[in-house]
């Protein structure tokens, strides 16, 4: 699954807007205080984290986009 996949699959899930935050697809606005992300980093590969009291703790890199992305569903959706 890509971005907008998940986004759809968390949707579908009923998770709530403000728990996560994926780039450049799903950026919730006014940012929450604490969400869980996916983003991209600066040396291709993709990571998976949480966002707590103004910082960013990446919890997993992944490969790829799927494996992020699936990742990131599961920390969600039980």
């Amino acid at each position: 699954m890509e971005r907008r996949e998940l986004r759809a699959a968390l949707s579908a899930a009923g998770v709530a807007d403000g728990y996560y935050r994926i780039e450049g697809v799903h950026e919730p606005a006014p940012t929450p205080p604490d969400f869980l992300f996916l983003r991209q980093a600066s040396d291709g590969a993709w990571e998976t984290g949480a966002y707590e009291r103004g910082s960013y703790e990446v919890i997993a890199r992944h490969p790829s986009e799927p494996a992020a992305c699936a990742h990131l569903f599961h920390l969600l959706v039980p």
